[in-house]
């Protein structure tokens, strides 16, 4: 295989990554906290040595997500927490702790506040939020203070990474950030609404168009080349 086909093939691997997010992208149109992820590509350049051309190959091996707000829709919930500007809920999840902007929560029956996979919420300090049975309707203030009857019953923690740049998608809305976190002071919790995902279909369906058509391109380029070489061999033969 010549360096054309090398490079070809490289641009062919990394547009299949870019159409694999995607089309995750577009599957998680409506997932409630969702943030949409691109793919970075990279040229890297080398010398074929003194007299000849450099060979140029591309890696799209860094995905980029977008933490743009999303839109926030009323639902009235008693445990459905928006958050309006920078920060992150801190979750108990199996790997460790999370960082997530899915504020669906409920108390379950230990009266722990968790996720709908039953991932414990957590304070500003890693301790699990606690839901008293009995107390009455319970309010929830921008900075995540729970109360009852005017008293205070617990906090909802809100953090944000401290290195954004070490922050790692760990599944689909939660996040890993190893470079640790601290607490978010400009961020503020809505309670009754929940942020919807930041995707823009339109925006999708429009770069997915374009990325499939770069990859027929791509694939027509392979194959011409593929004819060219089979046509050079069969002419050495005669």
């Amino acid at each position: 295989m010549d360096n054309a086909s090398y490079t070809a093939l490289t641009r062919q691997s990394g547009l299949m990554q870019e159409m694999r997010a995607i089309a995750n992208n577009i599957a998680n149109a409506s997932t409630t906290g969702f943030k949409a992820e691109g793919i970075m590509f990279a040229e890297h350049v080398k010398s074929l040595g003194p007299g000849a051309n450099s060979l140029s190959m591309a890696t799209a091996a860094v995905r980029d997500t977008v933490q743009s707000q999303g839109g926030l829709s009323q639902t009235g919930g008693t445990f459905d927490l928006a958050i309006e500007g920078d920060g992150f809920f801190l979750i108990e999840a199996p790997g460790g702790q999370r960082l997530t902007r899915a504020g669906v929560f409920q108390p379950n029956e230990n009266g722990d506040l968790v996720t709908p996979d039953g991932y414990q919420v957590l304070d500003a300090g890693g301790a699990p939020v606690f839901v008293p049975q009995g107390v009455g309707r319970i309010g929830i203030s921008p900075d995540g203070t729970m109360s009852a009857n005017g008293q205070p019953i617990g906090q909802i923690g809100l953090v944000r990474p401290i290195d954004p740049n070490q922050m790692i998608r760990d599944s689909g809305v939660m996040f890993d950030a190893r470079g640790g976190f601290e607490p978010a002071p400009d961020g503020r919790m809505m309670q009754g609404f929940l942020e919807e995902s930041n995707v823009n279909p339109i925006l999708q369906i429009g770069r997915m168009i374009e990325v499939q058509r770069a990859y027929e391109l791509g694939q027509s380029f392979l194959d011409k080349e593929d004819e060219r070489i089979r046509g050079v061999i069969q002419a050495i033969r005669r």
